[in-house]
């Protein structure tokens, strides 16, 4: 399966590299993410539990 990796809206723009990127993988796999400026590193791999979990964590966090 071919990925389509994805930077965030929030980053500073398409030459920044300072970010994680998402990909869609196959149906039920989850999420992956990886380095944008290692992209060949691999990636790490949620399920989309683990990954609205962290979303929730990051707005808790980001509101404090």
């Amino acid at each position: 399966m071919i990925v389509k990796w994805r930077k965030s809206s929030h980053t500073g723009g398409a030459n920044d590299n300072q970010c994680v990127e998402l990909g869609r993988l196959d149906p039920g796999a989850g999420i992956g993410v990886r380095d944008s400026k290692d992209p060949d590193g691999g990636h790490l791999v949620l399920s989309g539990a683990q990954f609205a979990s962290v979303i929730k964590q990051i707005k808790q966090d980001s509101a404090r």
